[in-house]
């Protein structure tokens, strides 16, 4: 048995697949289409920013004619499946850089790993999918748009799961409680994975990466029981909200602490008077600056 970092934090998740032959050979299970990368980027951009909002992909990637892009998700969000169709369109629309030449270059598809099984019943799927082409009124696709965001829960795996794909969601799950008997996993690229997150393999400052995603994660775990045990008295909404922004507060003053920044008095008690949609556009821009917003 091999003790392993869970694949639902995003470091390790990141660290073993940023390996090109690793990333090709999930994404290609999951579309069903030959994937050859030769360089993956973590946390990409686009420079100047596309779009009024900024996006930063986690595993980025693309050849001549395709853009892939992977995203890994373990706590849901409210805004999760918003989010990720935002990022997958400003993934499409950026490539139109003038009026003179406005073709689509490359197809995107846009992959998002969810790693728990949702509380609503009608989300409960292995895999479900966004295909973007044009179809006649006979259900025919005629061709036109590629374009494909797709999502894969390896939570939620079935008979009917198609058997490439479910030995990586099987991976992916079986990592969650910390152990994995590696001889379950004989394919290479399935080895490769186990020994990036193989525990032994960690750096120090990757383990101090995966305390700061645990201690987030926590904090949206308790913010949401706090928001529970509040809407009893309160009304659930309200509760939840307000656990929301409590944890969310927590989370920041914790970034600021791994990056170094001391916020003022000023900004300590601007941060106290703030809602969780503004905590969470600061913890965004924390992240991506490294400095406390002007």
């Amino acid at each position: 048995m091999l003790d392993v970092v869970p694949l639902k934090y995003g470091t390790a998740f990141k660290k073993a697949f940023s390996d090109p032959a690793v990333f090709s050979g999930f994404a290609g299970a999951v579309l069903g289409v030959e994937v050859e990368v030769e360089r993956v980027e973590q946390e990409h951009g686009f420079r100047p920013v596309f779009g009024q909002v900024d996006v930063k992909y986690d595993l980025f990637a693309e050849d001549a004619r395709k853009r892939l892009v992977v995203e890994l998700q373990h706590v849901r969000e409210n805004d999760s499946f918003d989010r990720f169709l935002y990022y997958h369109l400003i993934g499409q629309a950026e490539q139109i850089q003038s009026a003179s030449d406005d073709r689509f270059r490359r197809t995107v598809y846009t992959i998002v790993v969810l790693t728990r099984r949702p509380s609503d019943p009608a989300l409960r799927f292995d895999v479900a999918a966004q295909d973007g082409d044009l179809r006649d009124l006979g259900g025919a696709k005629l061709g036109v748009y590629g374009h494909r965001l797709v999502f894969v829960n390896a939570a939620g795996l079935r008979p009917e799961t198609p058997a490439p794909l479910r030995r990586w969601l099987e991976l992916i799950d079986d990592s969650l409680d910390q152990r994995v008997d590696e001889t379950r996993y004989p394919e290479p690229l399935l080895q490769r994975v186990l020994r990036t997150i193989e525990r032994a393999r960690v750096s120090p400052e990757e383990a101090y990466l995966l305390k700061e995603e645990a201690q987030w994660e926590s904090a949206k775990r308790e913010a949401r029981d706090e928001g529970k045990e509040e809407g009893l008295r309160e009304g659930e909404a309200r509760g939840e909200a307000r656990g929301r922004a409590e944890g969310l507060r927590a989370a920041v003053l914790d970034l600021c602490e791994l990056l170094g920044v001391e916020p003022t008095g000023a900004q300590r008690a601007a941060l106290a008077a703030m809602g969780a949609g503004e905590l969470e556009a600061l913890r965004q821009a924390l992240k991506q600056t490294r400095r406390w917003p002007a």
